[in-house]
């Protein structure tokens, strides 16, 4: 058997999203992504975190996120490593506190509660493969096994927190939207003059999605700064993000053609099956995220997280597996940054975060009976620049993993991942004139 593949679109490539419903996209956003992913606990005035919606109320100015990556992929089988570009946007997100932490620095009042919203589009999962196989029968020429799918499923959020002294809650309410399309060819030599077999199906998906989480934070060393202001704050936060199993409807059509090529350029078509507008539901998992993070001032965070997918529950009818096909996944990550000195005025360096990470997770899909891991180490940086007076931040990250291995295909890669941060300290800023 020869074996080789090629990209079917400009986004993520992966021969595995053809079962379930793709590829899951990761719900860190750049700057927890760059330490492997701590969306679970952690909280920062300047960037967002939709893994766990209590963090809104922990934001101190507007912000607006924009993520895009690019990707080298490296798929091998048991002959062949084929190499393959792939990029495309990621996110789009704004968030804001709905009271502006200065008007309390003009009241001279500090109140015990926050409020934060967030919206964000994004993709969900990601569909993207074409695999073609020389295969032969002792009775037939050779033919080729050809497997395409393409499309996706895109996810609109929108979130709100709320936050009293040190404990807040958030939830995230969506709606899920996207089209699959995935198509199985056995294809002859025009020369033989046999029939190939082309079947299809493709659906429309439509859904409701929900995510609820709690953080706790406090600090660690009160009775040292009492006594001396000037020493780095020691903060930790603990968190716990969740949602239920979601159901999801869908639309799909069948096609199976039997198509033979005759002399002349000259098709005979006969057609098997053909089916419009099916009717058909799924079931999406429950997930559960738990996390923690230790802050040092400025200049040091470091914090683990684990999170847990219970696919094994997932079915849609659209599709051919069946309920149970697919297996639980879990991932646990460890990662943090170092700042050596945010107030510093003459050396930029020194003003950066250096972040880093490293993972482990397995993934719901099943192999020959081997359910597919993958693990990883990352890398970043958080860039400060000031764009219209306000300090805005730059993300450029690096992810080398490897993906499959003890399966027919594995996977190498190098994704690097640019997110641009734009914040805004005067919204709902109350003016006052004299």
């Amino acid at each position: 058997m020869l074996f080789s593949m090629s990209t079917a679109q400009q986004n993520d490539n992966s021969p595995f999203s053809r079962f379930g419903i793709g590829d899951i996209s990761d719900n860190n956003f750049n700057h927890t992504r760059q330490m492997s992913g701590l969306g679970a606990s952690y909280i920062d005035g300047y960037h967002i975190n939709i893994v766990n919606p209590a963090s809104y109320s922990f934001l101190n100015s507007t912000a607006f996120d924009a993520g895009v990556f690019v990707k080298r992929t490296w798929l091998k089988d048991n002959l062949n490593t084929n190499k393959i570009w792939s990029g495309n946007l990621e996110y789009l997100s704004l968030a804001f506190p709905l009271r502006n932490p200065i008007n309390e620095i003009y009241d001279g009042v500090r109140k015990n509660y926050k409020l934060g919203m967030s919206f964000t589009l994004m993709p969900h999962s990601i569909v993207s493969y074409n695999i073609a196989a020389i295969d032969s029968l002792s009775s037939t020429a050779p033919f080729t096994r050809n497997y395409v799918g393409t499309g996706g499923t895109y996810k609109f959020l929108w979130g709100n927190s709320y936050k009293y002294k040190n404990v807040s809650g958030g939830v995230n309410v969506g709606y899920l939207f996207g089209k699959l399309k995935y198509e199985n060819k056995l294809i002859f030599d025009p020369g033989e003059f046999a029939y190939s077999d082309y079947y299809s199906t493709d659906y429309n998906v439509s859904g409701f999605l929900w995510n609820a989480g709690l953080i706790y934070t406090d600090i660690l060393n009160k009775k040292a700064i009492i006594d001396n202001k000037t020493i780095p704050v020691k903060r930790i936060s603990i968190g716990l993000n969740a949602n239920s199993a979601t159901n999801f409807s869908t639309t799909y059509n069948i096609d199976h053609r039997l198509v033979q090529q005759l002399l002349g350029g000259v098709f005979n078509v006969d057609t098997v099956f053909l089916q419009d507008s099916i009717k058909g539901k799924g079931r999406l998992p429950a997930e559960i995220g738990i996390g923690a993070t230790f802050y040092s001032g400025e200049k040091f965070c470091l914090g683990f997280n684990y999170s847990a997918s219970l696919w094994s529950e997932y079915f849609n009818e659209a599709s051919r597996e069946e309920k149970g096909s697919l297996k639980n996944a879990s991932k646990i990550s460890v990662g943090g940054y170092i700042r050596p000195d945010y107030k510093s005025f003459d050396n930029f360096f020194e003003r950066v975060y250096y972040r880093y990470g490293a993972y482990y997770q397995t993934d719901p899909r099943v192999i020959n009976g081997h359910q597919i891991s993958t693990y990883g180490i990352t890398f970043g940086f958080g860039m400060p620049f000031v764009f219209q007076r306000k300090v805005s931040h730059i993300n450029l990250g690096l992810n080398i993993g490897t993906r499959g291995q003890g399966t027919p295909i594995s996977e190498k890669f190098v994704k690097i991942s640019l997110g641009v941060t734009f914040n805004d300290d005067e919204w709902f800023l109350k003016r006052k004139y004299n």
